[in-house]
């Protein structure tokens, strides 16, 4: 029983998060809004669109997008069978 939880407990810490950062700027940047996107089966054929320039008052003033898959949302996704995967997304300003 000790060994099947250690694995369960390993392959829960490895499997870490995904992070993917569109950077548009590299310049200083603040966070300006920070939204959860709630995705069903694994997201397959589904879309939400964030749009940043209307966050940041113009294109010109996004720095960068950023999309992450975090333990939290991870661990929901695998006690949902992948039924339910939440995202993280955030959209960063230039100062």
């Amino acid at each position: 029983m000790k060994k099947i939880t250690l694995l369960i407990l390993s392959v829960f810490l490895l499997s870490g998060c995904a992070t993917q950062t569109f950077l548009i700027q590299d310049q200083p940047s603040k966070l300006s809004e920070e939204k959860s996107s709630h995705f069903f089966v694994a997201g397959v054929f589904q879309t939400d669109e964030v749009d940043a320039s209307a966050i940041c008052g113009g294109a010109d003033k996004v720095a960068k997008v950023e999309t992450k898959l975090s333990v939290v949302n991870g661990f929901l996704s695998l006690i949902t069978y992948g039924i339910y995967t939440p995202r993280q997304k955030t959209v960063y300003c230039v100062r």
